[in-house]
């Protein structure tokens, strides 16, 4: 562990920085650092940098030990085993050893740490960023097609507008459906991936329940949809509540 390479330095903060600045100052840099941005400083290597020192110092109790290693290094502890005079024969001070082994341990925890990352960003391009696309494209025209429809649900051509509509979304909603299926989510978005799935499942009984009206006018079918597309909507807000939680 480098005194002047250090996570303080990484995050660019000072040693004496509060948690929310240590928090701002990762978001910040995370956007700036991401390989997907533009940045002339982003690469894969600043990123993983970045988020192995925001492992450390995003956690308090973490952060205090990685301090106190740090000052022992400053005084010199990490040089060599150290051999000093006891009352049965030489003693040996083996914090040399056991600083090794905790920086063994920190390196595999971010190796995971890195793992599960890459696996959760790799799960939110492939599966949940077009899905959650498809559904806005299906839920996001529904108040006009029914505001259209209602100047005369009688018309051959409204009509004819609103069944192209749903016959419309029902494709995309498979392609959605697909993107679902397409990939396992990993465990940290386990829950993103389950409003996912019930708000798929919501849309495609509402666009059934909305075609059944179109086939015989019972204002019924037509309001169980709108009610079908109203929670899924909310499912989909929730699953956005829940990807905040995670990054």
């Amino acid at each position: 562990m480098s005194v002047t390479g250090n996570h303080y330095h990484t995050l660019e903060v000072s040693e004496t920085a509060t948690q929310i600045q240590i928090k701002r100052a990762y978001r910040r840099l995370a956007k700036e650092l991401h390989p997907d941005s533009r940045s002339e400083r982003a690469s894969h290597e600043q990123i993983t940098r970045l988020n192995a020192a925001y492992e450390v110092l995003g956690d308090p109790q973490r952060r205090s030990h990685y301090d106190r290693e740090r000052r022992a290094q400053q005084v010199g502890l990490e040089s060599e085993q150290v051999l000093h005079d006891g009352p049965n024969g030489p003693v040996y001070d083996y914090r040399a050893e056991r600083t090794a082994q905790t920086q063994v341990h920190y390196r595999q925890q971010r190796r995971a740490t890195q793992a599960a990352d890459d696996s959760l960003s790799y799960w939110l391009r492939q599966v949940y960023n077009p899905a959650d696309r498809y559904i806005g494209q299906i839920i996001s025209p529904l108040k006009g097609q029914l505001r259209a429809l209602s100047a005369d649900p009688f018309d051959d051509e409204l009509m004819a507008n609103f069944q192209e509509y749903l016959e419309s979304s029902r494709e995309i909603l498979e392609k959605a459906q697909a993107r679902f299926q397409g990939l396992p989510n990993p465990a940290t978005a386990a829950a993103i991936a389950a409003n996912l799935y019930y708000c798929l499942n919501q849309l495609e009984d509402g666009i059934e329940e909305m075609e059944r009206y179109t086939y015989c006018y019972e204002e019924t079918y037509l309001h169980t949809g709108q009610e079908l597309f109203r929670i899924a909507t909310k499912l989909r807000r929730q699953a956005k509540a829940d990807l905040k939680g995670t990054t």
